[in-house]
């Protein structure tokens, strides 16, 4: 088993499914014990702890919450620390995506956009940093391209993903030297489950990625591992793993 990750603990954001559940296979791999957060999807969230305790005994636990219940974030975290004992990263995954043209836009989709998106993973950090600076730990934010080149009638999320590329600056400031604070910002990897893209969309978007084609979950479960374990002189910065999309929009 690799050194890297042996023993460490990492709580890992909407971890159930899709990019998340990929992030948590990469890690556990690698040798974490995971503390896995999920809000609706029970199902697939005791089938990933199932497979993953498997391969090594009590190395996974959930947690249940909804991100939107500020009150809650901190539970979370004493959560994990109660069960492992330690914090050596948080990784902010979970978020909500739909579109809010202008005209359409309401308090009900700004606290849940703003709220998953940015809210959510600041006040999770700063219930993670005392745990954090005791271990020399890592914050792994996952943002998005259209932080930096907002996403057509998207305008909420698009703040919301800005504004996570803010916090990741900021806090690489605030919580230096104990503990680092990166970012992944994904492209095309997986559409949304609600077919917001029809193929004609989705084919247009790999058009005009320099790499023409789709990534995987992989690929951003990767970039994650990377900062955590390898990126040791490196804070405050986003990775754009898109297929060079961010450079052709």
């Amino acid at each position: 088993m690799p050194e890297s990750l042996s023993g460490k603990v990492v709580l890992v954001t909407g971890g159930a499914k899709r990019v998340g559940a990929a992030i948590a296979r990469r890690l556990h791999r690698e040798g974490a014990n995971l503390m896995l957060h999920y809000r609706g999807s029970e199902r697939e969230a005791n089938a990933l702890r199932g497979e993953l305790n498997a391969a090594r005994a009590d190395s996974v636990a959930l947690v249940q919450a909804d991100l939107l219940d500020l009150a809650g974030l901190s539970e979370i975290v004493r959560n994990t620390v109660n069960r492992f004992e330690r914090l050596d990263a948080l990784v902010n995954n979970a978020s909500t995506f739909f579109p809010t043209p202008v005209g359409e836009m309401t308090q009900a989709t700004w606290e849940s956009l703003i709220g998953a998106n940015l809210r959510a993973p600041l006040f999770l950090s700063q219930a993670a940093a005392p745990h954090l600076k005791k271990t020399g730990g890592t914050i792994v934010n996952i943002t998005d391209i259209h932080a930096e080149r907002p996403l057509k009638n998207y305008v909420l999320y698009s703040i919301a993903k800005a504004g996570l590329v803010g916090l990741t600056r900021s806090l690489a400031r605030e919580l230096a030297p104990e503990v680092r604070v990166n970012a992944v910002a994904p492209g095309p990897i997986l559409w949304p489950d609600d077919d917001a893209f029809d193929e004609l969309s989705r084919q247009r978007i790999i058009s005009h990625t320099p790499l023409k084609r789709e990534g995987t979950p992989d690929d951003i479960a990767k970039a994650v591992l990377f900062l955590l374990v390898e990126a040791t002189y490196v804070t405050g910065e986003t990775i754009n793993v898109d297929g060079g999309r961010h450079v052709a929009l």
